[in-house]
């Protein structure tokens, strides 16, 4: 279809909605030469029409036409109302998967709103005659395949980032002319909740703004004119001729504007420029309060803590225990949904035998019955999944988040916007199972904060107000009015730790704390703090906390306090890291004693007060979740942040690295970009001539990545320029170095790091260190950074390893053996992280801490190799662990053979030489067995632990058992003896070291 016959036929076209809108999309379809959603998915597992469920109005769909990752697509008739649309659109992206476009359509225009997340949105308006330009065609054909194309350039963090720095300039300004901190801290939070009332509408016909213009004219009517318009938002009304809503809130309560110069309204004018709907709260109240806060302005230009760093401690405190909560409703509600649909097969079925049998009295008599229990059933299972939504619904509406030093607000935003996300899932979830939709009741009431200094206690009530009002419009929904700044007192102006009169605050009750008290150390707190406060600390806190703690750790015995005492459940707060030792961990010690830690980032950079620090991010209290550590799920976490084992006793995490194993094991090489290509092109490559006379073998290898090992080789090489190579040099590789010119070029002189993009023909980190580890090498052993089984290789020196191998630079068997043993497998395992279910090997924490029998460490294993008459290659050792040597060496050669003969058979395959002499000989399997050798990985054969395996297996740990001189009694060690025989020798190493 051309544009022309597009246009003319949706011009004349009178049709209505329901009967135009699928007709239309198809017709786009054809006019851009995409497949529609049934030709491309005919199942409608991620491209479909009336895309959502039945609701309780007897309408399908939650949107038009969806499209996973794209767009969500809502019509309307010629020339209605498209902001319904889109506000139907933007209550229903959760249930969408949050598509990052929302497009709405009254076949005459069509309309692209931007939804991607951390940007100020953008909107592109196209009317029939537009699609008579390319360009326009573009832009629908990139919504349709590339919605990445229409991210805003403009995030939420750069433009609140900028308005905050000149909002706060203005409010030192005027602190600078002798103005009341507290006035300038008012005044301008009005200002700023009139900004952004004018790009909401919550104000008419951008009045504030116009005001301004206007006030630049005639500066000496502008404090009068903002007086009159503060008490009309005060109160509700008329402003000149525009009708203004009721604010009200204490907001706007006392309208005492501060006089301004012609060049502050400059300022104000310009910021006025700015979107101010997209504002981040959360960044924004911090940025600000350093505005207007003198100890803090020098801080002004400085960082702050990203809204994902907070919710580290947010998410396991608030979130996660709530979600937990409603997977196990909706899991008894799943049951409630098959009794029903069991009982309706029930009569069913009944219904179909009775047709075939002939009817009586009793039959029909039996039917019915059986209908009305069906029916008295379905209705009574209905009730209790109404209840359950409704108990949930309810739950939610009176949890209670506390941040007990809550500055700006950023905390209570951010815990406000996830209780809100959840309500809005079990909203969405309830309609799924046909209940009717309902108001979304989690509003700012839910958040509570005490905050000492007077204007950031104001701030955190403007920072919630402005975010709880975006989160209410981006999610469709009306505000309330009459007020529509609800009084509410969530933030109490106070010192959260010792009283005016020096006894000790109380807290208000809640279900949990969050929060990123001050950080003091213990030998500051008497000359910053005074010594009546000091005083007052020691009195009040005596027995409980140190005299040398950091003023942190009273918000921390605080919040254990209101735990013990059943007025909090769990909390979640953020220390500097010295809490882990010395008196500071006296007060995690006692936390240990009364309830668990549960989640704790141990060490971690954070910005605290514009300053970059180490941090602790530690969450405590009762909880049924399993305990986190740095990531990583543990059996507990102690009090100085380490995880061991409650059945051992035993506090693995206190390994150190050892000097023997040093620079032994390293990561692979990471591309950051499309090195990668097909190994019958690189072969292609390697016959072509280049004007420097050298082959392309020199810039072209095999590539091997986890898959490869973890499952079957997939022949895929590499560009690899290596690490010292210049770009004049490397346009000598003609063909490798096209490829990348036009595959890599573009996207690496994008990279936000210099590096990367100056030297763009290299691989983003080449690895030097482990290139010179395996120079001299024939062979090394690697193994994937993330598998099922911790499992290891031998790869020809000629391959290329990724970022997602780990690669050990030794060549003989007795290194492979011990590396493949179960003492090894258990160390790695748990000094590991891990990504879910999936465990996660590296260098540093698993490799290098581990200790290797004595005589056998890498250290020992780095020079000379023999080759044994079997085959097996063993290092040169002192002459006493020669055998222990041959022995490990013999049995880790027939087990690596096994598995290779398991995963190649030699009937099934055949051994190809490779183009370039010295390059590992392809596989190529048989034609009848191809299917077959699919099957034949390494994850499938762990998974089958074939008692051959098995066997070699055993006989492989006995060997170095042995070398352990554990051979006595290692066949009777569990996992916990094994952990702690290696944890006690790693510490001797490390004290001899």
């Amino acid at each position: 279809m051309t544009p022309d016959q597009f246009i003319a036929k949706w011009q004349a076209s009178t049709l209505k909605e329901r009967s135009a809108a699928q007709e239309h999309f198809i017709d786009l379809c054809r006019l851009l030469n995409e497949p529609t959603p049934a030709e491309i998915d005919p199942n409608g597992e991620f491209y479909c029409f009336e895309r959502g469920a039945k609701k309780t109005t007897g309408s399908d769909g939650w949107a038009d036409v969806w499209k996973r990752n794209c767009f969500g697509w809502e019509y309307k008739g010629k020339r209605k109302n498209l902001n319904d649309a889109f506000v139907q659109l933007h209550r229903y992206a959760p249930a969408l998967g949050n598509p990052p476009l929302l497009i709405v359509s009254d076949m005459e225009q069509i309309i692209i709103h931007t939804a991607f997340n951390g940007t100020v949105p953008d909107k592109y308006s196209l009317a029939l005659e537009d699609l008579r330009n390319p360009d326009n065609l573009r832009l629908l054909k990139w919504a349709f395949t590339e919605p990445e194309r229409l991210r805003p350039k403009l995030t939420t963090a750069v433009l609140t980032e900028k308005a905050a720095r000149q909002f706060g300039e203005l409010a030192q300004t005027l602190c600078e002319r002798g103005h009341d901190t507290q006035q300038v801290a008012h005044f301008c939070q009005q200002i700023l909740f009139c900004f952004f009332a004018d790009d909401i509408g919550l104000l008419p016909n951008k009045l504030f703004g116009k005001l301004l213009e206007i006030g630049q004219q005639r500066l000496e009517h502008l404090p009068p004119t903002l007086t009159n318009l503060f008490n009309t938002m005060a109160t509700g009304g008329f402003f000149g001729n525009d009708p203004v809503d009721w604010f009200n809130g204490g907001l706007f309560d006392a309208a005492s504007p501060l006089p301004l110069t012609r060049n502050d309204v400059k300022l104000l004018r310009e910021l006025a420029q700015l979107n101010w709907s997209a504002i981040e709260p959360s960044i924004f109240g911090t940025l600000f309060e350093r505005g207007l806060d003198p100890n803090q302005r020098e801080q002004l230009g400085a960082h702050y803590t990203d809204p994902a760093s907070i919710m580290r401690l947010v998410n396991p405190v608030v979130l996660d225990p709530l979600r937990e909560e409603w997977r196990l409703q909706q899991a008894a509600i799943t049951k409630l949904v098959d009794k029903i649909a069991a009982r309706k097969s029930k009569v069913n079925k009944a219904i179909s035998t009775a047709s075939t049998a002939k009817l009586t009295t009793k039959l029909v008599e039996d039917i019915r019955e059986i209908r009305e229990k069906a029916r008295d059933a379905e209705t009574a299972a209905q009730r209790q999944i109404a209840k359950r939504c409704r108990d949930f619904l309810m739950r939610l509406q009176n949890f209670r988040v506390l941040d007990p030093a809550c500055g700006s607000g950023n905390f209570l935003l951010l815990a406000l916007r996830g209780l809100k996300d959840l309500e809005h899932e079990v909203i969405l979830d309830a309609e799924r199972l046909g209940l009717p939709a309902s108001f979304p009741k989690v509003g700012p009431e839910n958040v509570l904060g005490i905050e000492l200094n007077i204007y950031a206690a104001e701030l955190a009530r403007v920072t919630v107000w402005i975010g709880e009002i975006q989160w209410m419009l981006n999610h469709g929904f009306s505000l309330a009015k009459n007020p529509i700044l609800k009084t509410i007192n969530i933030i109490d102006q106070r010192d959260a730790v010792v009283n005016a009169d020096g006894s000790e605050p109380n807290w208000p009750t809640a279900d949990v704390i969050v929060g990123n008290p001050p950080f003091l150390g213990g030998s500051k707190k008497r000359s910053v703090l005074g010594d009546d406060y000091f005083t007052a600390l020691e009195t009040i806190y005596a027995g409980r906390i140190p005299a040398g703690a950091d003023l942190v750790t009273y918000w921390f015995e605080k919040a254990r306090t209101q735990i013990e005492l059943e007025k909090a459940n769990a909390a979640g707060l953020v220390s500097t890291n010295s809490i882990r030792g010395g008196a500071n961990r006296q007060v995690l010690e006692r936390i240990c004693k009364t309830t668990t830690i549960f989640n704790a980032w141990s060490d971690e950079p954070w910005i605290n007060s514009g300053a970059a620090v180490r941090v602790s991010l530690i969450c405590f209290g009762n909880t049924k979740l399993k305990p986190v550590l740095n990531n990583a799920e543990v059996a507990a976490i102690y009090a100085d942040l380490t995880a061991g084992s409650i059945e051992a006793g035993s506090d693995i995490t206190t390994a150190k690295p050892l000097i023997e194993n040093a620079n032994a094991c390293c990561m692979g090489a990471s591309k950051k970009g499309a090195f990668d290509i097909a190994g019958n092109l690189a072969r292609q490559w390697l016959t072509l001539p280049n004007p420097n006379g050298k082959s392309n073998a020199i810039v072209l290898r095999p590539l091997c990545n986890g898959i490869d090992l973890t499952r079957r080789d997939r022949d895929v090489w590499i560009i690899d320029f290596g690490i010292d190579i210049s770009e004049n040099d490397a346009a000598f590789y003609e063909m490798p170095f096209t490829y990348l010119t036009e595959k890599v070029k573009p996207i690496r002189e994008n990279n936000n790091r210099e590096s990367y993009r100056r030297y763009w023909w290299r691989h983003a980190e080449a690895r030097p260190g482990m290139r010179s580890a395996l120079k001299y090498l024939y062979r090394y052993i690697a193994t994937p950074t993330m598998a099922k089984y911790r499992n290891f290789s031998w790869l020809n020196v000629t391959v290329l390893p990724d970022q997602q191998l780990i690669a050990i630079s030794r060549a003989d068997d007795t290194t492979f053996g011990i590396l493949h043993s179960r003492f090894h497998e258990l160390w790695s395992l748990r000094m590991g992280t891990s990504l879910g279910p999936t465990p996660r090997y590296t260098p540093t924490t698993t490799f290098e801490t581990f200790p290797f029998p004595i005589g056998l460490t890498p250290a020992n294993t780095g020079g000379a190799i023999e080759t044994l008459e079997s085959g097996a290659i063993i290092p040169t050792v002192a002459a006493e662990y020669r055998d222990h040597a041959i022995a490990i060496a013999e049995a880790a050669f027939q087990l690596n053979q096994l598995r290779e003969n398991w995963l190649n058979p030699p009937e099934w395959i055949e051994r190809q030489p490779e183009i370039v002499a010295d390059y590992p000989d392809r596989i190529i399997p048989k034609p009848e067995f191809s299917a077959q050798l699919k099957q034949r990985t390494l994850t499938n054969l762990y998974n089958k632990k074939p008692a051959w395996l098995v066997n070699a297996h055993v006989k492989l740990d006995q060997a170095v058992a042995a070398a352990y001189s554990w051979e006595n009694d290692a066949a009777e060690l569990n996992e916990a003896e094994i952990l702690q025989r290696l944890l006690a020798l790693n510490l001797a190493r490390k004290k001899e070291n």
